[in-house]
């Protein structure tokens, strides 16, 4: 698809052509990577951010929030957890950090995660890290990684974000992921303040021509304690955003067909089936919380994200239902790596 036949369909209300829209994008979805759905089980491991990114509820200059950083044995039996519950793989997520401390103690991490039995899958999304980093985590056992740019864009990126935060930075280390040989995950916030239909078309080129493995792009909700705190969404305007969201997801399915896609818990900020929604356009990925309740709280990227009070046995029964209701299938104890990445490396071998 080029760049006029995206900007239809992210325009057109015409239902007709949406449903088509979504059901080519399903069957493209089937074809590519079946109708299995892959469970991340995720860590938020820590709020402490360098960044100051405008949007952001964890950002460094949010004084109202209540820092915290998971023991490692607390992080460990999240893990555990999610061996038990045959999730297959987890992911360790938290602000940007670049001290030594910070990655010696994920190198750590991840190699004691790995050690578990059955080994599961680690994702990482740690932010902008050196190349030695990187390489030290990927030799540790991490195979993913997922670092949103938010939008590819760089007027957009930078009225995001304070002057010190650079896009090129943050192009040089998807670039530098690839090159150790990661499976590359990147994403975009849909309907930032600023942003225009043009920019999510040329969001979607971009991981075409960047070649990207994995996406996780959700819809913006601002953050009571950010700059875009008074543009709290009506229903009118959320389901608006909802619609846009979908569409980008079966237009991202349509344009890359074999990579894997998330389905974001944002969606579900903004329709209560919205993650399994998300499923039926294209979607192939979800990732049940595991961090600890009593932490969920401080760790809100945006405002109404849901289930922070639900246990994790709750939310592993809740998803299984639902996922298993719209007819998917979940692939329990399997990493679920994305077909694109061995598609994409394999080609590289043979030229």
């Amino acid at each position: 698809m080029n760049k006029r036949e995206l900007l239809y369909y992210l325009k057109t209300e015409n239902e007709r052509d949406i449903t088509d829209l979504f059901r080519t994008a399903y069957q493209i979805k089937t074809d590519n990577v079946g109708n299995t759905v892959y469970l991340r089980g995720l860590i938020e491991f820590s709020n402490i951010c360098d960044k100051n990114c405008y949007y952001c509820g964890i950002r460094h200059d949010n004084r109202q929030l209540e820092r915290y950083f998971l023991k490692k044995e607390e992080i460990l039996e999240a893990a555990r957890q999610a061996v038990n519950f045959h999730y297959g793989s987890v992911v360790l997520q938290s602000g940007e950090c670049r001290e030594t401390t910070f990655t010696t103690f994920v190198d750590d991490l991840v190699r004691e995660i790995k050690g578990l039995g059955p080994s599961p899958g680690v994702t990482l999304c740690t932010g902008e890290q050196s190349y030695a980093v990187y390489k030290q985590w990927f030799d540790a056992g991490a195979h993913r990684y997922l670092l949103r740019i938010e939008t590819s864009n760089r007027d957009l990126y930078s009225r995001l974000h304070p002057s010190d935060h650079s896009f090129e930075k943050r192009l040089h280390c998807l670039e530098m992921l690839k090159n150790i040989g990661y499976q590359v995950g990147t994403g975009f916030l849909i309907g930032a303040p600023g942003q225009t239909l043009e920019n999510l078309a040329g969001d979607l080129l971009f991981l075409k021509k960047f070649d990207i493995d994995m996406i996780g792009m959700g819809p913006f909700l601002p953050h009571p304690q950010t700059i875009y705190a008074t543009k709290t969404l009506n229903m009118s305007e959320k389901k608006k955003r909802f619609l846009l969201s979908l569409k980008m997801i079966a237009l991202c399915r349509i344009l890359l067909k074999d990579v894997n896609i998330a389905s974001t818990t944002a969606l579900q900020a903004l329709d209560p089936q919205g993650r399994e929604k998300a499923l039926q356009v294209g979607a192939n990925v979800i990732m049940p919380t595991l961090t600890p309740s009593q932490y969920r709280p401080q760790y809100l990227l945006y405002e109404g994200k849901p289930c922070i009070t639900d246990s994790a046995s709750d939310c592993r029964t809740c998803l299984t239902r639902r996922i298993t209701a719209f007819g998917e299938k979940i692939g329990w104890d399997q990493w679920g790596d994305s077909p694109h990445f061995f598609n994409r490396t394999q080609s590289r071998v043979h030229d």
